[in-house]
């Protein structure tokens, strides 16, 4: 290492960065887990919330999961399951006795503490975009296959804006990288230029094997210290309608009997894979999604487990991926009143189906991820940088995003609702009575720094402001602002024995091969 990279691992991340750079480029709250102080939206009366159970029973019960792993219809049928082939039959009684064990809140600890989650309860977790297989930026204008250098480039976003709790996936697929050894320089990018609650894929036994240890080594930990609690986590997606496929499910089982975090995400698009109504289209993501967390909770009782819904619908004319949409909206909600019914934490996502970060991308995003507040999601997957139905990560949508994430979590402040001495304001209004105005009284003076929510990328002059400034549009200022952030970004420092024990790790197993592939 030089002596400047030294010394900026010594610093210890953003206060001593700050200090030899300067004021940082953006003004951000502080770290904190939010919490999600509103009641929940609930669209069904209570009577609904039983009718979309008793379906999802019925379907578990009558027609069946496809489990399209031999492994886990043994396991299934040692538990008591109706077995025929790979459709597997559950009863009710054994499905709600194993979501019994499923906590209703727990955490995940990463290899700096400090960036511990909580998932459940009130609590609201945001994640970057995760596994587009294409990257697009303005100046670029055009999209192209993600890299490795490109994904780096979201996992220094991610790292360096506080409202981002945890590295999804891929942030874009790093195509150049071989897929047998993708996954190895793929997470330890992750594990470098992050210290925030890491993914890993569940595709088949070396992958999701290699990322446990890579995790627990990047964290210091021995193996029964990385059992004893979730240090990472996995999401895996149903086959809908109603299968789960084998890799995804070896690396579920896997995780499973090491404690680790689980989420299973039914993809039910209405109209597609899953019924045009969207009730029944949750009811059959939650029969999907239920039978993977009682598996899990059958394997390892107690298991960290959450029910993630994708549910949205399709573009009846084309067939194409709504997202953001009223009925998406909807479906998100629904989906969090059946999870409270059962007790487990939820994931949901900040999805949009707009092709560029335009006016569309922006109100089908902000419609989901209000939506993910409504419904009472604890964790917000693709929260910033998704584009085109997850076929593109961008930038400058992920800078647009983390906009949107800022207000979210100011609108969760409790200071806007607090009613103590000065907050009601009697003697400031009694002061400025009919005449005059507030701007210059000791009661705005005390205030004004902190009274309201600052933008990063909004633009709040009048038009011929912003136009004697050159008229820079939305994306155009997100744009320069993302290349600001990469060139503040500081990695969070890592011992250079774990960093060495990590790199031998990554260097042994592509020697080897990393995993199997179908080439």
């Amino acid at each position: 290492m030089t002596t400047e990279t030294k010394k900026r691992k010594r610093g210890g991340g953003r206060a001593g960065y700050a200090a030899r750079r300067g004021p940082a480029v953006l003004t951000q709250a502080p770290w904190t887990v939010p919490i999600n102080p509103d009641r929940p939206t609930e669209p069904m009366p209570p009577e609904g919330v039983e009718a979309v159970h008793e379906t999802a029973m019925r379907v578990l019960e009558n027609i069946g999961v496809a489990f399209l792993n031999p492994e886990a219809v043994a396991i299934l049928k040692q538990a008591g399951c109706r077995v025929d082939g790979e459709i597997v039959y559950m009863g009710r009684d054994f499905v709600m006795e194993m979501l019994g064990h499923a906590p209703a809140e727990w955490t995940i600890t990463p290899r700096n503490p400090d960036r511990k989650v909580t998932v459940g309860g009130r609590h609201m977790l945001f994640g970057n975009v995760s596994s587009p297989p294409n990257y697009w930026d303005l100046e670029l204008g055009r999209k192209l296959p993600g890299t490795r250098e490109l994904q780096t480039r979201f996992y220094k976003m991610s790292q360096y804006y506080n409202c981002i709790h945890f590295i999804g996936g891929y942030a874009v697929e790093p195509v150049d990288l071989h897929p047998s050894i993708r996954h190895l320089d793929a997470l330890f990018d992750k594990l470098t230029l992050t210290d925030k609650v890491p993914h890993a894929y569940s595709l088949g036994a070396e992958r999701i094997e290699d990322g446990m240890e890579m995790v627990r080594i990047a964290a210091g930990l021995s193996q029964d210290d990385f059992d004893a609690t979730p240090r990472m986590f996995t999401n895996i997606n149903s086959t809908s309608p109603l299968k789960h496929d084998y890799p995804m499910l070896d690396g579920w089982m896997r995780m499973a009997r090491r404690g680790q975090g689980l989420i299973v995400s039914p993809f039910t698009l209405a109209g597609a894979m899953a019924p045009v109504t969207m009730v029944g289209a949750v009811a059959q993501s939650l029969a999907e999604g239920l039978a993977a967390i009682a598996l899990a909770q059958y394997i390892n009782p107690g298991v960290a487990c959450a029910f993630g819904t994708f549910t949205s619908n399709v573009d009846m004319k084309s067939g194409a991926p709504a997202f953001g949409t009223p009925e998406y909206m909807r479906a998100t909600q629904i989906t969090g009143q059946m999870c409270r019914f059962y007790g487990l934490p939820m994931r949901s996502s900040g999805a949009c189906a707009a092709n560029v970060p335009d006016g569309q991308a922006m109100w089908e995003t902000s419609n989901s991820l209000w939506a993910a507040v409504q419904s009472g999601s604890h964790i917000v997957y693709h929260a910033a940088g998704w584009l085109e139905g997850g076929l593109i990560a961008s930038p400058e949508k992920f800078v647009m995003d983390c906009e949107v994430i800022g207000q979210i979590l100011r609108y969760f402040d409790p200071v806007l609702w607090r009613t103590e001495d000065g907050d009601l304001a009697y003697e400031a209004m009694d002061q400025v009575r009919h005449d005059g105005h507030f701007f210059g009284i000791d009661h705005t003076q005390d205030r004004y720094a902190t009274a309201f929510w600052q933008p990063n990328l909004s633009d709040w002059r009048n038009f011929e402001g912003w136009q004697a400034q050159g008229g820079v549009w939305t994306a155009e200022r997100a744009h320069l602002l993302y290349q600001r952030v990469l060139d503040d970004y500081v990695e969070p420092p890592m011992e250079d024995a774990i960093r060495g024990e990590l790199i031998e790790f990554v260097e042994r197993r592509r020697a080897e091969g990393g995993a199997p592939t179908d080439f």
